[in-house]
């Protein structure tokens, strides 16, 4: 290729069809062509790499691009080739209008050109379009002599309403002085300026902008030349940190940031909450490893977890102990996350610490009133099918024995007919002390019902150890309980089944002890029974029982009695509780507490449910066939039948069924079934809500409900506990012993829940129930239960109004 020396000042005109009008003698030396050779010809021919045709095409191109910088290929007149730089400018006549242009050639070079010199020859306007952001040039007039497309973009001005602009307009008139001041600066004092400003468009829309600029001296001039970068998504990413840092203040949880350092994790963030939580404020642990504040001794495995987590760099949750700055203890729900650069390196972690104490305390004590007995504090008939269970598991892997001993206190009622409930419970939480301090902490001792109690006396070496060992807790039963300077006698008949001679199931130990415990109660003495096979008879009438069950339903042998409810104030019945009895042709005519227990364990309770919701239902149809409508039916339930998915659908299609109203059926449920499973619950009481039913709480303070959640269940009506009715006594009415039923009474009412007087017996109870606010009475001394056809004719001459 042919090397030329590049000639200054190579310029000419080519009029408005590309046609070279003028030719300079720089343009000879730097091309070789006299002016002769080219004017009046297209400026086109002289181009490389464009076919004839093209030349015109070519031509317009570039004087659209006016202004601008070129890179061409020329034709030299010795057959070489020259690359350079073209620009072009219109050259404007007399008459305003653009005839000729005038073309500038620069930066001539070859291939041998180093890029440094090549980039430095690059003029200013050829480079700034392609730079991000804006790009200007203000005189000291304040007006702009160079900008970029970006510039243009941004203000949406065009190029002669940008060039007629002043800086100031682009900004609100808050802003303007800030930037007149730093203008100022820049032409006065040389100083770099870097200011961040919203730029407003011309539609108006706001752009911030960080803005830097310096003064710059060219060819005897100053001028201010400037850059501006659009921090639209910088300006959004800080609103998101700084709402992510109020986030972090104002969270409830505490929050911790750790760095890494080797094998600890120094804090480098608290907020607030972790400050409140552990008492530690934020200057005590930064730089201070995260494991300080650990509870030295406790909970090893939960730290294992997190050591092991933090060094495999994972998340993990966990509740263990840790101490508050002032030595005090604290349950902390931990949940550590690992933090990833970039390059999914872990640099930190983000720990979350809740206090935890309040439910743990509350989950505890939840826990021991839904496992234990509310009056002896032993174990209930939950824990002891669970402990029960544990212990036949480890008995099975070590090979040893277990024995069974079922308890019953022999003539408990006559020390309640004789010295009063009061007393009664005195001996029960004797009796369960003494039968605590008798066995080993391994063994569990449970209430079951009443004045029954079970043992479970886990590895036992040998019948005779366990024999001696029941033989010194009987001894411990028989001494008297002094309550009232009076001495009440107790006696107690034991049955004992031993694991695995007499079964291999709870249920199965359990009946044997239960069978050996009716021997022993028949003797009519303190006596000890172990379950043996001449007792299997007993075992079998109870299976008998069970069958006789099973077909109780289609033998007719179920019947079905209503107690009234008697409105305290005016005398009348105001309700009906349905009350199930079984004929049995054996045994006779049996109570529910016979034989409904049996039920719910074999799975009858449901059917024997459902039976009597249509007896009920079938009762309310004909008092709405007499003309009563205002006198509902309360049945009771079990946990058993209201755990079927469709109880509610059920009652809601038998009394479609009978055209019965929803309010005319309502459904009870024991106090202490409640708290067994408060979801299951709170969603029956949902379903009757909406179904148009109202729940009615039998028992009410012989369990430990929250009052909290009576009011959410809005439970329709409180029957107070027979134990409360009973306890008041005629000799002294506003005594100590009818402190109970007062306070379960004010209880109700301040729930604005109506009270219901249960178990009525006597007439002080009576008069004290109704003088403290009861709106209804039930019991023996209004009524007994009665048959249907009794009921229909009670309710016709006692209907409300």
């Amino acid at each position: 290729m042919t090397t030329f020396v590049p000639t200054a000042n190579a310029a000419f005109l080519v009029d408005g069809a590309g046609v070279i009008a003028t030719w300079n003698h720089s343009c000879e030396q730097l091309l070789g062509f006299i002016a002769s050779d080219v004017i009046g010809h297209p400026f086109g021919d002289l181009l490389i790499g464009t076919d004839p045709e093209d030349h015109g095409q070519r031509w317009h191109g570039l004087a659209e691009d006016h202004g601008r910088t070129n890179r061409v290929v020329l034709r030299h007149t010795g057959g070489g080739t020259v690359q350079a730089e073209l620009a072009l400018f219109p050259q404007t006549g007399a008459d305003g209008i653009n005839r000729f242009w005038v073309a500038a050639i620069d930066n001539v070079h070859d291939d041998d050109t180093p890029d440094a010199v090549l980039v430095g020859r690059t003029p200013l306007a050829a480079v700034i379009d392609f730079l991000p952001g804006t790009v200007y040039a203000l005189n000291r007039d304040g007006r702009f002599v160079l900008w970029n497309r970006n510039h243009e973009r941004t203000t949406e001005l065009a190029p002669d309403e940008v060039a007629a602009a002043s800086p100031l307009e682009l900004f609100d008139l808050q802003t303007r002085p800030l930037i007149a001041d730093s203008i100022r600066r820049v032409f006065e004092t040389g100083e770099e300026v870097a200011l961040e400003a919203t730029v407003i468009s011309r539609s108006g829309r706001e752009t911030p902008m960080l803005l830097c600029g310096a003064r710059v001296d060219c060819d005897g001039g100053q001028y201010l030349f400037g850059m501006g970068m659009d921090i639209t998504a910088r300006r959004r990413q800080e609103a998101m940190l700084r709402l992510r840092e109020r986030a972090l203040h104002a969270a409830s949880n505490g929050i911790v940031i750790t760095g890494i350092d080797g094998r600890n994790c120094p804090i480098e963030y608290v907020n607030p909450a972790f400050e409140r939580i552990t008492g530690y404020s934020a200057e005590d642990v930064i730089g201070r490893d995260s494991r300080s504040m650990a509870a030295a001794g406790m909970d090893e495995t939960e730290r294992l977890q997190v050591r092991e987590a933090i060094a495999a760099h994972r998340a993990v949750n966990v509740v263990f102990r840790n101490m508050r700055k002032n030595g005090e203890l604290f349950w902390n729900d931990l949940s550590i996350t690992p933090v990833q650069d970039e390059h999914g390196d872990t640099t930190h972690f983000i720990g979350v610490i809740m206090d935890v104490t309040a439910n743990k305390q509350r989950t505890a004590h939840l826990e021991h009133e839904v496992n234990h007995d509310p009056l002896t504090g032993l174990a209930n008939r939950n824990l002891l099918w669970d402990r029960l269970e544990q212990a036949l598991h480890m008995a099975n892997r070590q090979k040893s024995l277990i024995a069974i001993l079922l308890i019953d206190l022999n003539n408990f009622k006559n020390v309640n007919d004789t010295y009063g409930h009061e007393a009664g419970d005195m001996v029960l939480k004797v009796v369960a002390r003494r039968l605590q301090a008798s066995v080993r902490d391994s063994d569990t001792v449970a209430r079951l019902s009443g004045d029954e109690f079970v043992l479970v006396l886990v590895n036992q070496p040998s019948l005779r150890f366990t024999l001696r060992m029941i033989e010194r807790l009987r001894q411990g039963l028989t001494q008297p309980v002094s309550f009232m300077h009076k001495e009440i006698e107790v006696g107690a008949s034991l049955g004992v089944a031993v694991y695995p001679h007499d079964g291999l199931t709870s249920t199965d130990l359990v009946r044997s002890a239960d069978v050996a415990m009716y021997h022993a109660k028949a003797t009519g003495r303190n006596e000890i029974y172990f379950f043996s096979n001449d007792m299997k008879s007993t075992t079998e009438a109870r299976q008998r029982f069970d069958a006789g069950m099973s077909h109780a339903i289609e033998r007719d042998e179920l019947f079905m009695l209503y107690q009234p409810c008697i409105d305290a104030r005016s005398g009348k019945v105001a309700s009906f509780e349905a009350l199930l009895r079984w004929r049995h042709p054996e045994q006779g005519v049996l109570l529910p507490s016979s034989f409904l227990l049996e039920a719910e364990e074999n799975g009858r309770m449901v059917e024997f449910g459902a039976w009597v919701l249509d007896q009920a239902c079938a009762f309310l149809h004909d008092l709405k066939e007499l003309g009563v409508t205002n006198v509902p039916v309360t049945v009771n339930i079990s946990a058993r039948e209201y755990g079927q998915h469709d109880f509610v659908a059920n009652i809601a299609a038998r009394l479609k069924a009978s055209g019965l109203a929803p309010e005319s059926l309502q459904i009870e449920l024991r106090e202490e079934t409640l708290i067994r499973n408060p979801g299951q619950v709170r969603d029956l009481a949902r379903q009757l809500r909406q179904l148009g039913m109202t729940l009615s709480v039998d028992e009410f303070g012989q369990g430990m409900t929250d009052l909290g959640f009576l009011r959410e269940l809005s439970v329709g009506q409180l029957k107070l506990s027979k134990e409360a009715v009973h306890a008041i006594v005629a000799e002294e009415p506003e005594g100590d012993g009818s402190t109970m039923a007062r306070t379960l009474i004010e209880i109700g009412h301040n729930l604005k829940m109506p009270v219901i007087g249960d178990a009525v017996e006597t007439r002080a109870q009576r008069d004290f129930l109704t003088s403290r606010g009861c709106e209804a009475l039930q019991g023996l001394l209004l009524s007994e239960p009665i048959v249907a056809e009794a009921a229909r004719d009670l309710v016709r001459d006692r209907m409300p109004a």
